[in-house]
């Protein structure tokens, strides 16, 4: 599982986490639910190995995370899409998405398996394999941007604001992208403003305020909460 313990993490005397505390168990989708400046970020950065902590520790199946270099982080199991997508625009899509495998190149054979496994999972990229990624929708663009971090064959999926900018019917799209990746064996860690759609297909979820949990529980216990309810449903 991922465990992250009484991490922290500072930006000169700006503290961005404080002492954050959170598991995903093998299997689990879990939200981390937070407005802009929370810290969603800045914790996916320091999972995925661009960000050192200033204290604490976080491991993955008991390796650890924090302290070493992305590429190992990638190679042990822990892929992020990030927000923004951050795609090369000029590049394909297919150039795009291999380009997520270089951890892996070595393994031609099992480099096209996972190409074939991204295309049945977004069937829509098919025709659109030899297109300059940044010619694509929005929705286009994410699906891309989700296919590239399971070409590194991942069991942690960190799925960073899938949702933003994106229309209701493609956000849907996309939740379901994430569910039939979790299907197949894969912990999905998800950072989401949209608290409904999110909590609609988590199992657990954590708050994210200021840098620090402040409140965690099934995803049922969440959605029914009055704080969440109040900030982040808008009801």
């Amino acid at each position: 599982m991922l465990e992250v313990r009484d991490l922290s993490v500072k930006y000169g005397n700006f503290t961005a986490l404080h002492s954050i505390n959170l598991t995903v168990q093998p299997g689990e989708i879990v939200v981390l639910l937070g407005a802009n400046g929370a810290g969603k970020s800045t914790l996916f950065r320091t999972l995925s190995g661009l960000q050192r902590p200033s204290g604490g520790a976080a491991t993955w199946q008991g390796t650890p995370l924090t302290g070493g270099k992305p590429e190992f982080n990638v190679s042990h199991g822990v892929s992020q899409c990030p927000e923004g997508r951050l795609l090369f625009p000029e590049l394909s899509v297919e150039k795009n998405l291999r380009l997520g495998a270089y951890v892996h190149r070595r393994d031609a054979a099992g480099n096209e398996r996972e190409l074939e496994k991204v295309y049945e999972l977004f069937p829509a990229m098919v025709d659109k394999r030899h297109a300059p990624a940044g010619s694509l929708s929005g929705g286009q663009q994410q699906m891309v941007a989700i296919g590239r971090a399971l070409m590194a064959r991942p069991s942690l999926l960190l799925l960073d604001e899938p949702s933003l900018g994106l229309a209701p019917l493609v956000v849907e799209q996309v939740l379901a992208a994430a569910q039939q990746i979790n299907a197949q064996g894969v912990s999905v860690l998800l950072a989401e403003q949209n608290a409904y759609a999110a909590l609609s297909i988590a199992h657990r979820g954590y708050v994210l305020e200021s840098g620090q949990v402040t409140l965690q529980g099934t995803a049922q216990e969440l959605m029914n909460d009055d704080r969440v309810r109040s900030a982040y449903l808008g009801v």
